[in-house]
C-alpha cells in the first residue's frame, strides 16, 4: 500500500492561533506515516505568513521528516531590500518513494472580470516509481478571490494531463540520454490540494469528469470509495471567523481512471485543529 496525504497547513497556524510545525508533523505521522506528503501554504523567510517568525519552514519540515526527500514549489519568490533571504510561499512535497522527475508549473493569472485581490499560484508535480510502474502526483493551491483565475488554473491542469496523454509515444523516437531523453512521465496521475472550489462550482465539474463536463481526464476519488456519502468537510469545522459558511469541502484528490483499480481508501481527519483545513489521506494498492 502507498499512503498519500494532502493538507493546507496554513503555515502551521492552528485554531489556537499558535504556529507549531512539530504539531503538524505529529498529526501527519499519526495518520499512518504517509509515504508522500503534499503540503500547501508553506513559507520561507516570510514574516507576513508566520506571525513575524520569518523562519525557513521548508528546512524545518524537511528535518521533521528525515526519511523523506523534500521538493519545493514556490508560488511567490520575492526580494525585499535589506533582507538577507528571499521571501517565498508555496507548495511542498515530501516523498519516501524514488522521485524520477520534478516539474514546477506557474498557473495562469488572467485579469479578473471584477477588480479583486489575487496572488500568483503554482502546482508542483513529481513522478514517483511504484511496483506497478510510475505515477505522477501534483499538488496545488488555486486562487481564492477570483473565480476567473481559479477556472483558468483548473483548465491548465486538465490541459497538462491532455498533453502528456497525447505524447506517450514520444519514447519511440527519443534518444537514450540527454535533455531530449524520454524519462517516465506517465498518463497515470493524481492531482490533490486546496482547490478553493466547492462541489457545486464549475471548477469542480471541470476536474471531475463524472459530472459530464469538459475534462474527461480526472475523477474525484471520494465518491469512488464512498458512493453517495457526502464529502467530509475539509475546512470550516473549527474556524467560523475565516469560514462563516461552516464546515464544507474544498480539498480534493482527483485521479485518472487508470488508477481506479488501485484506489483503496480516502479519509479526512476531521478532529485535528492544527490548521484551518483538515488533512486528507489517499491509499493506493501498489500492485
Amino acid at each position: 500500500m502507498i499512503n498519500i496525504l494532502s493538507w493546507n497547513i496554513q503555515c502551521g497556524l492552528g485554531i489556537d492561533k499558535h504556529i507549531d510545525l512539530k504539531r503538524i508533523a505529529k498529526v501527519i505521522t499519526s495518520l499512518g506515516d504517509p509515504d508522500i506528503i503534499c503540503l500547501q501554504e508553506v513559507a520561507r523567510f516570510d514574516p507576513s505568513s508566520d506571525k513575524g517568525e520569518a523562519s525557513d519552514q521548508l528546512a524545518t519540515l524537511s528535518k521533521l521528516f528525515p526519511e523523506h526527500a523534500p521538493f519545493w514549489g514556490p508560488a511567490i519568490d520575492r526580494w525585499y531590500p535589506g533582507e538577507p533571504n528571499r521571501r517565498q510561499f508555496g507548495n511542498m512535497i515530501l516523498s519516501r518513494l524514488p522521485v524520477i522527475q520534478v516539474f514546477n508549473h506557474a498557473l495562469p493569472q488572467p485579469i479578473p472580470t471584477t477588480p479583486c485581490k489575487h496572488m500568483p499560484r503554482q502546482a508542483l508535480e513529481i513522478v514517483v516509481e511504484l511496483e506497478s510502474g510510475p505515477i505522477r502526483i501534483t499538488t496545488t493551491h488555486l486562487e481564492y478571490h477570483c473565480d476567473k483565475q481559479r477556472y483558468a488554473q483548473a483548465e491548465y491542469l486538465c490541459k497538462v494531463q491532455g498533453d502528456i496523454t497525447a505524447n506517450q509515444n514520444y519514447h519511440h523516437i527519443a534518444p537514450d540520454s540527454g535533455p531530449y531523453a524520454a524519462i517516465a512521465r506517465p498518463e497515470r496521475s493524481i492531482v490533490c490540494g486546496d482547490f478553493n472550489a466547492v462541489i457545486q462550482e464549475e471548477i469542480y465539474h471541470l476536474l471531475n469528469s463524472e459530472s459530464g463536463e469538459n475534462s474527461k481526464h480526472y475523477l474525484d476519488a471520494w465518491p469512488i470509495i464512498h458512493k453517495e456519502k457526502v464529502h467530509a468537510p475539509t475546512c470550516g469545522i473549527y474556524d467560523p471567523e475565516q469560514w462563516p459558511e461552516g464546515p464544507h469541502c474544498r480539498d480534493f484528490f482527483f485521479i485518472t481512471k487508470s488508477l481506479m483499480p488501485l484506489l483503496k481508501d480516502i479519509f479526512v481527519d476531521e478532529k485535528t485543529k492544527a490548521s484551518d483545513h483538515q488533512p486528507v489521506l489517499l491509499t493506493l494498492d501498489t500492485l
